[in-house]
């Protein structure tokens, strides 16, 4: 069996002037400062995790709330009899109630 090898860490170095150092790119190409901003907003633009339920590059709001115990293991089965998430059905349950209000 062989181990893979473990990560290096990165760490943070000091600050770097991009138009007065030349730093290149794994392609040779000089990173200037605004080079690095336009990399950095494309980054940023990126979806990470999942897909956002309020809309494209938005974050969804989070609510949390405390149920005994008996409570969520019911939703737990429930939600796996249906083959959906916990949270997907939270907000089948919840949406389907608020419209009946």
């Amino acid at each position: 069996m062989t181990m893979a090898k473990p990560q290096k860490k990165y760490v943070l170095g000091k600050d770097v002037d991009l138009d007065r150092e030349v730093v290149r790119d794994k392609n040779g190409k000089r990173i200037t400062s605004k080079r690095a901003e336009k990399i950095a907003q494309e980054v940023i633009s990126q979806v990470v995790g999942r897909p956002s339920l309020t809309g494209p590059a938005k974050v969804s709001p989070e609510i949390k709330a405390r149920v005994p115990e008996k409570l969520k293991v019911a939703l737990e089965r429930e939600a796996k009899r249906q083959g959906q998430t916990t949270s997907a059905l939270i907000r089948q349950v919840l949406q389907e109630y608020l419209d009946t209000a």
